[in-house]
């Protein structure tokens, strides 16, 4: 759509519709340069609207700590600016108030996000699968798949494929062999990204999550795991950053 514009906009300072002052004024605004305004402040943030511009994709709601009202008017500045909207670790109270105001969105409990897709997320690019050892982590999972929802990638899931049952993985080798990119989501001793990602020639972003007894420590026996992995095309993010895994894995794709 900027690309769209940006073209427009070329085409009349071609044509002399616009004078200099005019026409540099128009690039500013759409290319966010210093003097225009790229931010909205609401109750408690200042609101990156030029961040789409900046980085691909705007910016995405952090909501755990966050008032409702916070939350509520952050989504609202986004979509105002006609962008797509995702809001991460979002509380039931504060899901409510978001689907009140913005009917539209969609709300995924298991996963605590609420998304909004200004055209019901059109235009698919890239295809990522997310796997699961566990039905432990499909929360974790279930964040990654709707962050790249949220980013219009295709998508598609497999779920509780751990180590314990080998062959369960086994059994999904043609979908594994399909995907741009793969998100693994595991607790416990985190084995199964290594396993995954000696069957594949794509990027695997593995994430650990806090599933697991005592001397699993709540994730960080997985992580240590996963950053030790033998298979080279496996890169690690944080326990239970399935935002992360899905941003980056979208991005792959």
């Amino acid at each position: 759509m900027i690309l769209d514009e940006l073209k427009q906009l070329l085409r009349q300072g071609e044509q002399g519709d616009w004078s200099e002052s005019e026409w540099t004024a128009a690039l500013g605004e759409l290319t966010g340069t210093p003097g225009h305004p790229t931010t909205v402040a609401v109750e408690s943030a200042r609101v990156d609207l030029d961040r789409l511009t900046r980085c691909g994709y705007p910016e995405v709601i952090f909501s755990e700590g966050k008032t409702v009202e916070s939350v509520v008017e952050i989504f609202g500045a986004l979509s105002e600016a006609g962008q797509d909207c995702l809001a991460t670790r979002v509380a039931p109270v504060q899901a409510e108030a978001l689907l009140e105001r913005f009917p539209e969105a969609e709300w995924n409990r298991v996963a605590g996000c609420v998304r909004w897709n200004r055209d019901g997320g059109a235009g698919h690019r890239g295809r990522v699968l997310v796997v699961t050892a566990g039905t432990t982590d499909r929360p974790v999972a279930e964040e990654a798949l709707e962050t790249l929802r949220w980013m219009r990638c295709g998508v598609d899931w497999i779920e509780d494929v751990g180590v314990a049952g080998p062959h369960r993985l086994l059994e999904q080798r043609d979908r594994l062999g399909s995907a741009d990119a793969i998100v693994v989501v595991a607790g416990m001793e985190g084995a199964l990204p290594s396993v995954v990602g000696g069957w594949v020639s794509c990027p695997v972003v593995a994430v650990p999550t806090s599933v697991g007894y005592g001397a699993a420590l709540g994730g960080l026996a997985a992580l240590l795991g996963m950053l030790n992995s033998c298979a080279a095309n496996v890169t690690v993010v944080n326990i239970d950053a399935g935002f992360k895994a899905g941003f980056v894995a979208g991005l792959i794709a």
